[in-house]
């Protein structure tokens, strides 16, 4: 289960895509968590959205997803980060690698580049263990020009689906990716074992390693 926040973050600058926010909560007795999430949308002062997927047993995730109400003051930080991020006036050809909730981040860059007017070509490789997991399955199945979509199942395929359901493969990311020749930036988002395993693929079909931009997440909750 996940769901989508929007928040009111009187005096934060507008974030880049691909950077995160902090979320602290505090109980009544005085202890603190904090979890970094990425934003979902990029661009607009005062104002963070991030989507978040409950884990079980998680002390924060729970919450979010399905205990807030609206009007509850969280403390929020950010924006962080510098590295992991699409500007505007990137031209390059880009590809996007998400694992499941990796796609946050991703879906923050192809929603700046929309809202630019960006003509910088993107492909997203999307891998998520069944259709039902998707995140913003409906935006994502809108036209969006420039913008290539291909999506890998890993546990459950979609009656018809000519691939089997399966982990991602080298055949995937260089099917679905832009061939190394175009010197595209890549950026692979997902837990820790998947974007190690992405990276290794990309630079072995011949993507220089500095183009290769990684953010990974453990089940922190």
């Amino acid at each position: 289960m996940a769901a989508t926040l929007l928040m009111h973050v009187e005096g934060q600058p507008a974030g880049l895509a691909g950077q995160r926010v902090e979320v602290r909560l505090t109980a009544e007795d005085g202890y603190t968590a904090d979890r970094e999430y990425s934003l979902a949308r990029s661009g607009e002062p005062d104002r963070a959205e991030i989507t978040v997927q409950a884990i079980d047993g998680g002390e924060v995730s729970p919450f979010l997803v399905e205990d807030i109400e609206v009007g509850v003051e969280l403390q929020v930080r950010g924006p962080i980060g510098g590295w992991f991020v699409w500007r505007p006036e990137q031209t390059e050809p880009v590809t996007l690698i998400a694992g499941g909730s990796g796609v946050v981040p991703l879906m923050a860059m192809i929603r700046a580049r929309r809202a630019a007017g960006s003509k910088a070509p993107f492909r997203l490789i999307y891998s998520v263990r069944s259709r039902d997991e998707m995140f913003y399955r409906s935006e994502l199945r809108q036209p969006d020009p420039g913008v290539d979509v291909s999506v890998v199942h890993t546990r459950e395929a979609p009656e018809g689906s000519p691939r089997p359901a399966g982990r991602i493969t080298v055949a995937d990311v260089n099917n679905g990716g832009w061939p190394p020749d175009f010197a595209p930036t890549c950026y692979v988002c997902g837990p820790t074992g998947f974007v190690e395993s992405v990276a290794d693929m990309l630079v072995a079909l011949g993507h220089d390693p500095h183009h290769v931009r990684t953010e990974r997440f453990g089940p922190t909750g």
